[in-house]
């Protein structure tokens, strides 16, 4: 099967992480979500907390000294160690997994890190607001009003994230390949669909 790169941006509670592990399946590539974080701690050798606490977040590092003292030294730290480090590690992580073989990466900025491989789909799955919610309330157990702000405070920092990194606007459809409405089908029909896209889109 033909080497492909398919990117997953995603509202929260929108089912992206799940049409992204299906996606996946279909094409016999590697998922990589949170798993990232874990590559470039390796990578760097820096803390995987770190990277944990500052994950899709801008700005200076969070609890670095606090967590990080056995793994960073206080050289590294004085001579300016900011989050725009940790996504230089992220975004070598992300690009060595796809040197490797066909991936799927869910959010991190990889359409933006990968926007010169070939094969790269880019792929952005929202939802209604009302669907959203419920998924959230369910998964965090939360109330409507609850789930709701909770959804708004993320994507609000996961949004901030993207445009002062990508130079692009998140969720917005110039910035992607494909925009889908995972509540209209469902997460499997809509897996389905990308999935077809995906295979016009590259002659599979």
């Amino acid at each position: 099967m033909k080497q492909i790169i398919i990117n997953v941006g995603r509202q929260l509670g929108s089912g992206g992480h799940d049409i992204g592990r299906m996606l996946a399946l279909d094409f016999q590539a590697k998922y990589y979500d949170r798993e990232i974080l874990n590559l470039a701690a390796k990578e760097s050798g820096l803390s995987e907390k770190i990277f944990e606490q500052n994950d899709e977040k801008k700005g200076f590092f969070r609890g670095l000294l606090n967590i990080g003292a056995p793994h960073v030294s206080s050289s590294g730290y004085k001579s300016g160690m900011t989050q725009e480090t940790l996504f230089q590690f992220q975004s070598e992580a992300i690009q060595k997994a796809a040197k490797e073989g066909s991936c799927v990466f869910v959010g991190r900025c990889a359409d933006y890190v990968l926007r010169d491989f070939p094969n790269t789909v880019n792929i952005f799955i929202t939802a209604s607001m009302g669907h959203r919610v419920e998924q959230i309330m369910n998964k965090q157990h939360l109330d409507f009003e609850a789930a709701q702000k909770f959804i708004e405070q993320k994507e609000s920092s996961r949004a901030a994230y993207y445009n002062y990194y990508t130079g692009k606007k998140w969720g917005a459809a110039e910035s992607y390949d494909l925009c889908i409405d995972s509540s209209i089908l469902g997460f499997v029909e809509t897996e389905k669909l990308i999935a077809e896209f995906i295979r016009k889109r590259f002659k599979m």
